[in-house]
């Protein structure tokens, strides 16, 4: 079956979705500990969380970048998931579906979630021909985030090392059974319709 250009695939449940976020050992480590976000982490800076594993992993290179060592699987309210994406505007102007690039910048402005679609990765994290989310939350999305709907935070770094450790030697197919299962997100009908085109 062919994939949708645009679609949310997530580990997710009936009443969660799972994402996914890499932090210096100051911030992650506390925050797997006590399952929740330590003073350190800044909740009026944009946070950006991730559904695709794989995509986390391009982004942090499987947990060896600086300040990225710490890989978090972030277990969060569906509930509080979709308030975001109701209340997200597009990272950028797309012709199309705003009116204009003022309209577009005035709700950019005042929006407390944006939305980029990057192409999703494979074990290799080479670019695939579908998109994958990645949503960007500031002012009351990142305060309602922190503390209202992370059910659980988990450190999943040794996972990504090992299933590094399986791409380096060759063995995808052990690499691939050890990725979170990730399926179509169920949205209802237009729920992403400002989202993409």
């Amino acid at each position: 079956m062919t994939e949708p250009k645009h679609r949310i695939r997530a580990l997710h449940t009936d009443r969660t979705i799972t994402v996914y976020q890499a932090y210096s050992r100051q911030i992650g480590l506390p925050a797997a500990r006590d399952g929740r976000f330590p003073a350190l982490w800044q909740r009026d800076r944009m946070t950006w969380i991730k559904p695709s594993f794989l995509w986390m992993m391009y982004r942090c290179g499987w947990g060896t970048k600086e300040g990225q060592e710490t890989v978090l699987a972030v277990e969060i309210t569906r509930e509080g998931f979709e308030w975001a994406l109701s209340h997200a505007c597009l990272s950028h102007y797309e012709r199309g579906l705003h009116t204009d690039q003022a309209a577009w910048k005035r709700q950019l402005k005042r929006s407390p979630a944006r939305v980029q679609w990057d192409p999703e990765r494979d074990l290799h994290l080479q670019p695939l021909p579908y998109r994958s989310l990645q949503l960007g939350l500031t002012g009351e999305a990142s305060h309602r985030y922190a503390d209202e709907w992370i059910v659980s935070i988990s450190d999943v770094t040794p996972l990504a090392q090992r299933i590094h450790g399986h791409v380096r030697d060759g063995d995808l197919d052990a690499a691939r059974g050890l990725l979170p299962d990730e399926r179509p997100y169920p949205v209802s009908d237009g729920a992403l319709a400002h989202l993409h085109r």
